[in-house]
């Protein structure tokens, strides 16, 4: 069993104020981009008639504030057993994404982002109450922690075609965010997050690496949002369209955006919005940008 030092009385609101902003900067680099296949851009509104770029930051100003609390509530639980800290973290999600329902008037902008969100901040509060490295590994090995066994009791027991993400998993099988969490965002620690940064190393345009790493997300992501909109045929030709631009060369230059622009009209006339791959990217940009923090 790992010995853990004794944990610091209280999160320095240095560190606190650092990884909120990060949070934050995090769903603003996500609706920004552009252009993404069929999701809300500074172009258009992507396969969604009932949301705008507005409501995106209207939301995110909304969630803002709750990401000091879930650091916290990370820190000062971090003698609990991880087991346990999920449900010590509901209350503050729920109210979060009260928050974000009274910004939008309803809408559902970013309730994946708070649950993710909501946990990666949580594991950052640990780990620094514990006084261990906050390094992107330790985060999501955390996050998996405080998930382990969420899929077996709210997809496989408990399971009454409540939400979207449980119905899709009694109809094809997928796990969606609760399966991502559980596991540790293996899609981001293995794959999008050392190609982001092989991109940038290259010397690709910032913009134009977090595009392709969004195709590459597409490509090989179980997306629940697509799947829920489309059905498997649906997820298959959308992760078929993403591997085949990603093997004739992805985004690595302005001139190649035509080819995404393209993909955002197709995504648009099938009605399919890729919202769990976009929610994974947030992660993937979070977790670049803690890499290369070193308080």
């Amino acid at each position: 069993m790992m010995q853990m030092t004794q944990p610091r009385a209280e999160v320095s609101e240095t560190i606190v104020a650092h990884y909120s902003e990060l949070a934050f900067r995090a769903l603003l680099a996500e609706v920004n981009l552009t252009p993404k296949p069929g999701l809300v851009d500074r172009n258009n509104c992507g396969a969604h008639k009932d949301m705008a770029l507005e409501d995106f930051q209207q939301s995110a100003a909304a969630i803002r504030p709750y990401f000091p609390r879930f650091i916290q509530l990370g820190a000062s639980t971090a003698a609990l057993p991880e087991c346990e800290v999920l449900q010590n973290l509901r209350p503050i999600g729920i109210a979060c994404e009260a928050a974000m329902f009274r910004a939008t008037e309803g809408v559902n902008t970013h309730k994946g982002s708070i649950f993710s969100l909501g946990l990666l901040c949580a594991a950052i509060g640990r780990l620094h109450q514990q006084q261990r490295a906050i390094t992107p590994m330790a985060i999501c090995q955390t996050v998996a922690a405080f998930c382990h066994g969420i899929t077996e009791r709210e997809l496989h027991h408990n399971n009454h075609q409540q939400t979207t993400g449980q119905r899709l998993f009694r109809q094809l099988g997928l796990t969606g965010a609760r399966g991502e969490a559980e596991a540790g965002y293996p899609l981001v620690i293995n794959m999008a997050l050392p190609h982001y940064h092989a991109l940038l190393t290259q010397g690709t345009d910032p913009e134009l690496a977090l595009l392709d790493t969004l195709l590459l997300l597409m490509a090989h992501n179980g997306d629940t949002n697509v799947a829920s909109r489309g059905g498997m045929a649906g997820l298959s030709w959308l992760q078929e369209y993403a591997r085949t631009l990603l093997a004739n060369g992805g985004i690595r230059k302005p001139a190649d955006l035509r080819h995404l622009q393209e993909f955002d009209h197709a995504c648009i006339a099938r009605n399919l919005s890729p919202g769990g791959s976009a929610d994974l990217l947030i992660i993937t940009w979070l977790l670049a940008q803690i890499s290369q923090y070193h308080p």
